[in-house]
């Protein structure tokens, strides 16, 4: 029994003498998109700031492709010190699993979670040549011409793909889908009249709302947001419950020490409630969330559950 005591002090000194020394040389943070996109804007502000904090630089090391699979697969595979981060988002951890099987990693076995950074609410938009201004007059219009509208979405599997599946499903519509290689295809289309309709993020719509070559129905969102308060929410305009909000968050590998993910999760919660932190996001229009590791968890479990559930619906599978 003493032996047992003096190996666990032993390892709990070990522990505790490495997340005081922590971080002693730079963290890679690895962020599976390119540069200037809006949560790679994120993970350079945040991370930034946290290196200013902690007197060691955050790398940023955009690694793209494979809808964000690669990143996530070199985080799982890195060394638990905690000197390698991931930009999480939805696509690579709570639904890859359900649209690939055979990952190289496990998504809900190789990561801990360490903090659930914001949160951005989709958008339903249309086409400006659609005669629907709300969304009862878009059921409407859609039921009238099943299988008529096309809409478009920014992947096969993307949030945006599977935001529409999930509407579809609720409200019974029958529409074609139109998968682009990105938003900005995707919105060339739909300014043209090409396709019809489509949820995308409130920070990927902005631009293209205020210059006019869409509309904005409603949002997937507990509540309105401050960038488009004359929107109502979904449940408002009758779908109650649709609430999607695309989350970000930091991942690191499953073995590293619960201090070492204290410290990160510290450190980034101090980040996000620096003024000009909140002020760039709010331009962003991301909503701060900043849960730990535990909450995090659990969203994640309930995101896992959610998607597999719409995949399956929806007889999904990557081509």
């Amino acid at each position: 029994m003493n032996a047992r005591i003096l190996v666990s002090a032993a390892l709990l000194a070990t522990m505790t003498s490495t997340a005081a020394a922590y971080p002693a040389k730079p963290v890679r943070f690895i962020v599976p998109f390119t540069p200037g996109g809006s949560q790679d804007v994120i993970a350079r502000l945040v991370g930034q700031k946290v290196g200013e904090r902690v007197g060691q630089q955050v790398v940023i090391d955009n690694r793209t492709g494979a809808a964000g699979l690669i990143a996530a697969e070199l985080t799982a595979r890195a060394a638990p010190d905690g000197y390698t981060i991931f930009m999480a988002t939805a696509g690579p951890v709570t639904v890859a699993h359900s649209l690939q099987p055979k990952l190289a990693y496990q998504p809900n076995r190789d990561f801990a979670p360490v903090i659930h950074l914001v949160d951005t609410p989709m958008s339903l938009i249309v086409a400006n040549n659609l005669p629907a201004k709300s969304v009862a007059e878009l059921l409407a219009h859609a039921k009238s011409r099943a299988g008529q509208l096309n809409y478009a979405s920014v992947g096969n599997g993307s949030i945006s793909h599977l935001t529409m599946e999930l509407f579809k499903q609720q409200t019974g519509l029958q529409l074609l889908h139109v998968p682009y290689k990105g938003a900005v295809p995707a919105f060339v289309d739909i300014a043209s009249g090409q396709v019809q309709l489509m949820f995308i993020t409130t920070a990927a719509a902005q631009p293209h709302l205020a210059a006019g070559r869409a509309r904005l129905l409603a949002v997937a969102a507990k509540k309105r947001t401050p960038s488009f308060a004359q929107a109502p929410t979904l449940t408002e305009a009758g779908i109650a419950g649709l609430e999607v909000p695309v989350w970000a968050g930091v991942l690191t590998a499953a073995s590293v020490p619960a201090p070492i993910i204290d410290t990160l999760y510290r450190e980034m919660h101090a980040a996000l409630q620096l003024p000009d932190v909140k002020q760039r996001l709010d331009q962003l229009g991301s909503e701060i969330v900043g849960d730990g590791p535990k909450p995090f968890a659990q969203l994640l479990a309930a995101d896992f559950a959610r998607w597999a559930k719409v995949i399956k619906s929806a007889n999904l599978k990557l081509d």
